[in-house]
């Protein structure tokens, strides 16, 4: 079956958009920041209520640790120093079918200037004990399972 060697070169893109139209998935990521005093990093976008772990979507050419890194300088004016350590990933099928959220752990960083250009409301920094009333589910369960409080669970 050596011929498929031969034609793959040519069939390999027509494959490739039959598999992104059959498989369309869509890759996401959050970030875990932490301060000195233990406190977690949350956001609130303009455009939704609640409080989130800043994070966004994978752009084409980018991988998922660019992405985090990107997200976070642009949404909550951090740096991160260290590279991105990924804590777990989750289905967000729910929500977005085909959607994957991978979460990230940032351990060293420093403040930035933020580029939101109207996207993010709020930032401001929480005791994970203490959050505020309007933070998510799955960001209130995101923190507990990176901080070891709880099992990660597969699903966003």
């Amino acid at each position: 079956m050596l011929w498929r060697r031969r034609i793959e070169p040519f069939t390999r893109p027509l494959v490739y958009a039959y598999f992104r139209v059959t498989r369309g998935l869509t890759l996401g990521v959050r970030a875990l920041v932490t301060d000195s005093d233990g406190k977690v990093l949350l956001i609130q976008h303009t455009y939704i209520k609640g409080w989130y772990l800043p994070g966004g979507g994978v752009e084409r050419g980018e991988t998922a640790e660019i992405a985090v890194i990107r997200e976070l300088a642009e949404e909550a004016g951090v740096r991160a120093l260290s590279r991105p350590r990924l804590v777990s990933a989750h289905s967000n099928e729910v929500l977005h079918p085909g959607d994957h959220v991978l979460l990230y752990r940032i351990e060293a960083w420093e403040p930035c200037a933020s580029d939101a250009e109207g996207e993010i409301h709020a930032v401001g920094w929480f005791d994970p004990n203490d959050l505020p009333e309007e933070t998510t589910k799955a960001t209130r369960r995101r923190i507990a399972e990176a901080l070891g409080d709880a099992e990660p669970d597969v699903m966003w």
